[in-house]
Formats: C-alpha cells, sequence, structure tokens
C-alpha cells in the first residue's frame, strides 16, 4: 500500500508535467510508471531523482544499458525493493537478458550474499593486497 496518493492529476503542476513529458521522450513511451508517480508529490525530488537516472540509466557511459540494468537488479535485491527488482528485471529482459544470464545474476547475488554474510559473522581481517589506501601509488 502506497504512502502518498498517485495522482491523477499530477501532471497539473508545470514542474511534474515537465518532468513525465522528459520521461517519455527519454524513453520514448506514454507510460509514466507508478515510482514517478508516486515522487510527483515533490516535484522538486521528482526533478532530482529523474536527472539522476536519466544521467546514470539513460544516458550512454562507461557501462552498457544491459550490465546497468543488472547491477540495479542486485542492488534492489540486496536493499529487498520488490519494486525496483520487477521493472529493473523487466527493463533488462527489454535489453536482452536471457533467462540464462538472470539465472546467474540470481545465483551470483546469493552467492555474494553468502560469503558477505560469512565474512563479517567471522570479521575476516582485511589484507593488505586489497586496501587501496594503503598501497603505494
Amino acid at each position: 500500500m502506497a504512502t502518498v496518493a498517485l495522482a491523477d492529476d499530477a501532471e497539473s503542476d508545470p514542474r511534474v508535467k515537465a518532468v513525465f513529458d522528459d520521461i517519455r521522450a527519454t524513453r520514448k513511451t506514454d507510460f509514466i510508471n507508478n515510482m514517478w508517480r508516486a515522487l510527483a508529490f515533490d516535484p522538486g525530488l521528482l526533478e532530482s531523482t529523474w536527472a539522476d537516472v536519466k544521467a546514470l540509466m539513460a544516458t550512454p557511459t562507461l557501462l552498457d544499458p544491459l550490465t546497468k540494468e543488472m547491477v540495479y537488479i542486485a542492488v534492489s535485491i540486496a536493499n529487498s525493493c520488490s519494486y525496483c527488482i520487477h521493472s529493473h528485471t523487466a527493463a533488462a529482459k527489454a535489453k536482452g537478458m536471457t533467462d540464462g544470464q538472470h539465472a546467474e545474476l540470481l545465483a551470483i547475488v546469493a552467492l555474494a550474499a553468502r560469503t558477505n554474510h560469512l565474512a563479517n559473522g567471522l570479521q575476516v581481517p582485511l589484507d593488505p593486497q586489497f586496501d587501496m589506501a594503503a598501497r603505494p601509488q
């Protein structure tokens, strides 16, 4: 259950309309998902969040679009965000993620969670070779 109402008239605010129009243009779709509709309760938060998403997820960077979506899925799993798991899995599949890649991603996430818990539980000391701050430049 949402903690804010998903207003049907959110685009009556010119700031919200501008962001929604940019989302539509950038993504080449008329669909505005519920995440953006929920953020529309605060136009400033909507604007800043979309600016960050657009800069990292919708603009060419050093990582390819499918890798970005797969990283987003992994972090969303770690953060237990069901909405983001679903939306970014759909986006990754639209960008070509195969069932095999999805299965391998989930296996890696599960492995990382297991070994992270083991390292934390055992309080394994950091190897000096892994401490980038202590390495000579």
